[in-house]
C-alpha cells in the first residue's frame, strides 16, 4: 500500500487573493515579531502545511522562538501545528526534534493553568506515536488526581484512547480507571471513565453498576445515557441478565432527562415484548411529544411511537392508549398532527370511538376560535376527513358528527367544505342500506320499530342544516355539490318544496332578466336625481371601437354596491357560472319527478312542474341576455334545454334514469372505491417483504437469547440509518457499486484510475483507486478534479507517493448547489524520480452527475395536486 499523507483535522479557510509568502518571510516574523505578528505567521505556516506545502525548515524555528511563549492563542495554534506538522522521516523514524516537543507536552502538563493542562491532555489522544506518549505517562496518571475536573475528565480520555492504540504504555489501565472511578464524585468524569470500562472491561464495569444500581436516578444524564448503553448490549449479549436489570431501565424512564427517557424506552422495548414494557414505552414517548419543544424531536419520537404497532401483539397494547395519543394534537405544527391523526384511526376501536369522536369534536371547535392562517384551515380539512374515515368504519357514530361537521359548509376553506360534502353523501347512500342490514349491531338500545324512524330523522337532520347553509355557502362548487345532495335525497312533500322554496329565495324574484333591467332603471333614475354630484365625477374612457364614452365614478360604486347584495346563486349566475344553472336544472328535475310520486292531485302535479320550468326557462334567457359577466357555454345550455323537455314530458322511462340511474351510480362509485381502498392497503401490507428468499434461517434454540429480536443492535441500527439515510431491504451492496464504478483512465496508462460514485442526498463521495502500473516510484501523485455546473469541491485531494506497481484509494467530496445536471472532471499529475521531463499528466474521462441520482420522488394526492398546479401556476408557464 502506498503511504499517504496524514490525515488533516483542521480546516482553516484563508482569504484567496492574498499573496502567499515565502519561507523566508515566514522564518522572520516567527524569530523577531511580536506576539500578534508570530500569532499571524504561525496561522499561515498552518495554512500552508493543510494545503500541502512542505516546509521542512520552519520546524526547528517554531521549536525555538514560539514554543517557549505563554500566550494562550499561541499555544492553541501550537497544538494544532503538532496535529498536522510531519513528526516522522521519510524512512519512517521519529524526528530528533520531536524530543524537545515531548520535553514541552510535558511543561504543558504539569502547568498550573488548568486549561492548557487539559487541552494538552485532549491533543495527545490524536497523537500516533507512541515513542511520543511514553516519556508522558507518568505525568498522564499524576493528572487523574487534579483538583479541576476539566483535567481529570480529559485525563481518562487520554488513557482511554492510549490504551486503545497502545496497550503496552499502559497495560493497567482498566484498574486504575476503576480504582478512579470508586473515589470520583464529578458526572462528566464518571461518565468518561465508565465509557471507558464499558469498551476495555466490561465485567469491571458490571461490577460497579452493581454496587450503585439503586442510585442510578441520582446520577446525571451523560451518565445515565452511558448506563442504557451497557444495560442494552449486556442483556443482548447475555439474556439471562436481563432480570438483572430492567429494573434499572424502567426506574430511568422517569429520568429528568429526555435523552434518557428516549433511550430508555427503546432499549426497554428490544429487551421485553411484556405489555407491561410496551404500555411503559409508549407512555414515555406521548410524554416526550407533548413535552418536548423542537417540532424535529417530535416527528422522530412520533416515528418510533408508529414503529411500536408493527407487531399485532403491540399493536393491541396501543389501542388502549389511544386517547393518550390524541393529546399530541395540541401541538401546533401541522406535520405532526397529521402524524397523529393518521396513527389514532390506526389505533381506534369500539370501545374508544365514541370518546375520540368527542375530542376530535372539541378540536374541530378551537379551529373556529383562533386566529386564521395558512395552517388552520388544513388543519381543519385533516380534522374533517378523520372523522370522515371515523364514520365509515364505525357508522354508530355519524348521528354525532354529521351536525357538528354541517358548519363547516360555510367555511372559507372550499377544500374543508367540500371534503364535508363527500362525507355528507357517502354517508346517506352507506347508512341507510347498513341500517337495515346490522341494526342489532349498530344500535343495540333500538328497538326493531324505532330502526325506519332513526333512519329517517338522521336523513331530515342533514336536509334540514343543508337548507338552513343555502345561502351562507360561499363557493360555487360547494354551492353545486349541496343543491346534487338535496335533489338527490329530497324524499318528503315537505322536503322537496322547501328545496325548491331555497333555490327560488337564493335566485330571488323571477325572471331574472326583467328584474335586473328594472333595478337598473331604477338605479339609473336615481342617479339622475343625484344631479350635478355625479356629473362632476364622470370621465370619458375610450371603448374597443375606439369611440369615446363616458362613465360615473358615482353610477360605477352604486352599481357595485347593488351587486354585492344580490341573492347567492343569482349572483355567481351574473358571474357567468351556468355550470350552477346545469346542476340547479337537474335538481329541479328530480324535485319534480319526485314530487309527482307523492302528490296524486293533477292540477298540484301541473303548478309544481310549471314552477320548476319558470326557474329553469329564467336562467335560460339570463344566459343568453348578454348581462352576465361571461356568456353561456353550448353544453350547459343543452343540458337546461333537455331539462325543460324532460319536465315537460314526465315519461316513466325518464323518470327511472332521474331517480333511480342516479343514485345507482353514486352506490356503484362507492364500492368501487371501497374495493379500491381495499386492495390498496393489502397490496401495501404485502409489498412490506419480512424475509427474503436467500436470506439465512434463524433458528431460535441456536441464538444467544431467547427473543429473535435480540440479535439486531438497535445502536449499530439506528447509527447507519442515521449515516445512510435510511434503512434499505433487498439491495445486494456489491451489485450496486460495481454499477456504480466508472472508468477514468484507460488500462494501457501509466496511471489506471476508476471512481466509485457514491451520492446521498446532495453530497457526493468520489473513492478513486489509482494504481501505478510503472516500474517506477511515483512523486507527489495528486488528483486533480475540477466540476462545471453547480458542483462545489469541498475539499483538495492530498498527494501521495506510490511505489512500483502499487495501488492507493484516494476520496474526493462535492456537494450539490442545485437540481441541474454537473460534470466532474480532471488529472492525475505526478513526478518521476530521476527524469528530465516536467510533470506528467494524465487527463481523466468525465463523470456525469445525473439530476435523477438525487432528486428522491415524493407522493402526494389528487387534491393536493391539483391545489398546487393551482398556486404555481404550472398550466401557463407549459
Amino acid at each position: 500500500m502506498g503511504t499517504q499523507e496524514q490525515p488533516c483535522y483542521t480546516l482553516i479557510q484563508g482569504p484567496a487573493d492574498t499573496e502567499q509568502p515565502s519561507e523566508m518571510q515566514l522564518k522572520q516574523d516567527l524569530e523577531n515579531g511580536d506576539i500578534p505578528v508570530k500569532t499571524a505567521a504561525l496561522k499561515k505556516v498552518i495554512q500552508l502545511i493543510l494545503n500541502g506545502e512542505r516546509l521542512p525548515g520552519i520546524l526547528m524555528t517554531v521549536i525555538r522562538f514560539v514554543m517557549p511563549l505563554e500566550d494562550h492563542t499561541i499555544k492553541k495554534l501550537l497544538l494544532v501545528f503538532w496535529e498536522i506538522v510531519p513528526k516522522t522521516t521519510p524512512d519512517g523514524k521519529l524526528l530528533q526534534e520531536m524530543i524537545l516537543v515531548c520535553d514541552a507536552y510535558r511543561k504543558d502538563l504539569s502547568h498550573p493553568n488548568e486549561f492548557i493542562r487539559g487541552s494538552t491532555l485532549r491533543f495527545l489522544c490524536k497523537l500516533k506515536e507512541p515513542e511520543l506518549l511514553e516519556p508522558l505517562m507518568p505525568t498522564i496518571r499524576t493528572c487523574l488526581e487534579h483538583r479541576h475536573s476539566y483535567v481529570r475528565r480529559n485525563a481518562v480520555l487520554a488513557i482511554f484512547t492510549i490504551y486503545k492504540n497502545f496497550d503496552f504504555l499502559i497495560p493497567d489501565a482498566p484498574e486504575l480507571i476503576s480504582n478512579f472511578l470508586e473515589g470520583e464524585q464529578d458526572m462528566s468524569c464518571k461518565r468518561n471513565a465508565f465509557m471507558m470500562l464499558i469498551h476495555a472491561d466490561q465485567e469491571r464495569a458490571l461490577t460497579y453498576l452493581s454496587t450503585c444500581i439503586d442510585q442510578v436516578n441520582s446520577f446525571g444524564d451523560i451518565l445515565q445515557l452511558v448506563i442504557v448503553e451497557l444495560i442494552y448490549k449486556v442483556c443482548h449479549a447475555n439474556p439471562g441478565e436481563r432480570a438483572r436489570f430492567i429494573r434499572c431501565i424502567y426506574n430511568l424512564l422517569n429520568s429528568n432527562s429526555p435523552a434518557v427517557r428516549y433511550e430508555a424506552a427503546g432499549t426497554l422495548v428490544t429487551l421485553s415484548s411484556a405489555p407491561t414494557a410496551i404500555k411503559a414505552a409508549a407512555n414515555c414517548y406521548i410524554e416526550l411529544i407533548v413535552k418536548e419543544s423542537d417540532n424535529n424531536v417530535k416527528l422522530i419520537v412520533l416515528d418510533r411511537l408508529v414503529a411500536l404497532k408493527d407487531s399485532p401483539q403491540q399493536e393491541k397494547i396501543l389501542q388502549e392508549l389511544a386517547m393518550d395519543v390524541l393529546r399530541i394534537l395540541s401541538t401546533p405544527d401541522l406535520e405532526v398532527r397529521k402524524k397523529t391523526l393518521n396513527l389514532a384511526l390506526e389505533l381506534v376501536t369500539l370501545r374508544s370511538v365514541n370518546e375520540m369522536v368527542e375530542v376530535l369534536k372539541k378540536e374541530v371547535g378551537k379551529t373556529h376560535n383562533i386566529v386564521e392562517h395558512e395552517d388552520t384551515g388544513k388543519y381543519r380539512q385533516l380534522l374533517v376527513r378523520t372523522l370522515h374515515t371515523i364514520s365509515m368504519k364505525f357508522p354508530e357514530v355519524a348521528a354525532n358528527v354529521i351536525p357538528i361537521l354541517m358548519d363547516f359548509l360555510s367555511d372559507n376553506n372550499e377544500l374543508a367544505a367540500t371534503d364535508v360534502l363527500v362525507f355528507v353523501r357517502e354517508a346517506i347512500q352507506r347508512f341507510e342500506s347498513h341500517f337495515m342490514i346490522m341494526p342489532e349491531k349498530l344500535m343495540p338500545n333500538w328497538e326493531v320499530h324505532q330502526l325506519p324512524t332513526r333512519k329517517l330523522v338522521l336523513r331530515s337532520q342533514i336536509i334540514e342544516r343543508l337548507l338552513s347553509a343555502l345561502p351562507t355557502i360561499c363557493s360555487v362548487t360547494v354551492q353545486c355539490h349541496t343543491l346534487w345532495i338535496l335533489g338527490e335525497y329530497a324524499s318528503t312533500a315537505v322536503e322537496v318544496l322547501g328545496v325548491v322554496s331555497a333555490v327560488r329565495g337564493s335566485l330571488g324574484e323571477l325572471p331574472i332578466v326583467e328584474d335586473e333591467m328594472r333595478k337598473a332603471a331604477g338605479e339609473a333614475s336615481e342617479e339622475d336625481g343625484s344631479g350635478d354630484r355625479a356629473n362632476q365625477q364622470q370621465q370619458q374612457k375610450v371603448t374597443a371601437d375606439g369611440t369615446y364614452a363616458s362613465q360615473s365614478a358615482f353610477s360605477t360604486t352604486t352599481s357595485s354596491r347593488k351587486a354585492d347584495d344580490r341573492p347567492p346563486l343569482r349572483k355567481y349566475l351574473l358571474e357567468g357560472n351556468f355550470y350552477l344553472g346545469a346542476v340547479i336544472a337537474n335538481t329541479l328535475v328530480k324535485l319534480a319527478f319526485r314530487h309527482t310520486s307523492l302528490e296524486s292531485d293533477p292540477s298540484k302535479q301541473n303548478s309544481f312542474c310549471a314552477e320548476v320550468m319558470l326557474v329553469i326557462s329564467s336562467i335560460v334567457h339570463l344566459g343568453k341576455s348578454g348581462l352576465p359577466q361571461k356568456s353561456m357555454t353550448d353544453d350547459d345550455y343543452d343540458r337546461m334545454m333537455l331539462c325543460l323537455q324532460v319536465v315537460s314530458e314526465r315519461t316513466p322511462s325518464l323518470a327511472s334514469v332521474f331517480t333511480e340511474q342516479c343514485r345507482s351510480a353514486l352506490s356503484h362509485m362507492l364500492t368501487a372505491k371501497a374495493e379500491e381502498e381495499e386492495a390498496l392497503r393489502r397490496d401495501r401490507k404485502a409489498s412490506k417483504v419480512i424475509e427474503h428468499v436467500d436470506d439465512h434461517i434463524a433458528f431460535t434454540h441456536l441464538t444467544k437469547g431467547s427473543d429473535p429480536s435480540s440479535t439486531d443492535d438497535m445502536f449499530d441500527l439506528s447509527m447507519s440509518m442515521a449515516v445512510s439515510g435510511g434503512k434499505k431491504e433487498g439491495i445486494d451492496l456489491s451489485t450496486s457499486k460495481l454499477s456504480k464504478v466508472t472508468q477514468l483512465t484507460g488500462f494501457s496508462d501509466p496511471v489506471y484510475a476508476e471512481a466509485y460514485v457514491h451520492i446521498n442526498q446532495y453530497d457526493i463521495v468520489l473513492d478513486v483507486l489509482i494504481v501505478n502500473q510503472t516500474a517506477d516510484t511515483l512523486q507527489n501523485c495528486t488528483l486533480e478534479l475540477a466540476t462545471l455546473g453547480d458542483l462545489k469541491l469541498v475539499e483538495k485531494p492530498q498527494p501521495v507517493v506510490l511505489a512500483p506497481h502499487d495501488f492507493c484509494n484516494i476520496k474526493a467530496n462535492v456537494k450539490v448547489a442545485s437540481t441541474e445536471n454537473g460534470f466532474i472532471f480532471g488529472n492525475i499529475v505526478y513526478d518521476v524520480k530521476g527524469s528530465t521531463s516536467d510533470r506528467n499528466v494524465v487527463i481523466l474521462n468525465d463523470i456525469h452527475v445525473d439530476i435523477m441520482d438525487y432528486i428522491v420522488p415524493a407522493s402526494c394526492t389528487d387534491l393536493e395536486f391539483r391545489q398546487m398546479w393551482l398556486e404555481f401556476e404550472w398550466e401557463n408557464k407549459v
